[in-house]
């Protein structure tokens, strides 16, 4: 009689959440990084099926935890909005449509070569690289489209700003940060405390309407009973 052996267990592959590695250079290149993050989150944020995210580990070769990368910022179209702990591709099954990486010196080499090869293997259809402290990149925004299998540099407007076709917005730098224009409305899409700030003075403005309109409405109810008391008539609410 033969006797079956049972096949071993497959080994369940581990992919890390994190690789261990700084979240940025400094704090300047941490701020520009998740104030992307957010103002493109807000700016999609009522579409279901575009995902924002950032210095989240990308997996792109399954069965191999090593075959990873983490974008800055990147922007998937196509896929539900939800919280993700990795991105593994093979589960995805679409690459980021548009990556932004805040380059720096120490990390020029990556960001020009092995993440800009690796990008257009993926597929990735936009790639952009902001130098915030101007350190080597010139000029320090700077974008690339695919086609046929590489990136092609985009021509930048007379006033250095690029325009994202996968994004529908324009980047553009002011007062030396990264910023992203609406130009179907020319508006700026806000940063978080831009935000706050603009979030604050509504509730101000509003708190002060309502209180200048209690005041008129007091004044009227005076008013109206200074009026019945001259008529002889009894004033309302007596």
């Amino acid at each position: 009689m033969d006797v079956v052996t049972a096949a071993p267990p497959r080994r369940r592959i581990e992919y890390p959440e994190s690789d261990g590695k700084p979240i940025a250079e400094t704090d300047r290149h941490r701020q520009e990084m998740t104030d992307a993050i957010e103002a493109l989150a807000d700016f999609f944020r009522d579409d279901p099926n575009v995902y924002v995210a950032g210095n989240l580990l990308l997996y792109y070769e399954e069965g191999n935890p090593s075959a990873s990368v983490a974008p800055d910022v990147f922007v998937v179209k196509g896929i539900p909005k939800r919280e993700r702990r990795t991105y593994k591709l093979w589960e995805e099954g679409r690459p980021p449509d548009v990556v932004i990486e805040v380059t720096s010196r120490s990390t020029r080499l990556e960001d020009l070569g092995n993440k800009r090869a690796l990008y257009a293997m993926l597929g990735v259809r936009e790639y952009f690289l902001f130098d915030p402290l101007a350190e080597y990149l010139e000029p320090p925004l700077q974008g690339f489209r695919l086609s046929d299998g590489d990136y092609e540099r985009l021509e930048p407007a007379p006033d250095g700003s690029l325009f994202s076709q996968v994004l529908g917005l324009t980047l553009t730098i002011e007062d030396g940060r990264l910023r992203f224009v609406d130009p179907a409305t020319g508006e700026r899409l806000l940063r978080p405390a831009e935000a706050q700030e603009r979030a604050r003075a509504e509730a101000a403005a509003r708190r002060a309407a309502e209180q200048r309109a209690a005041e008129v409405e007091a004044e009227l109810a005076r008013l109206r009973a200074e009026l019945a008391r001259l008529r002889g008539e009894t004033p309302p609410g007596e």
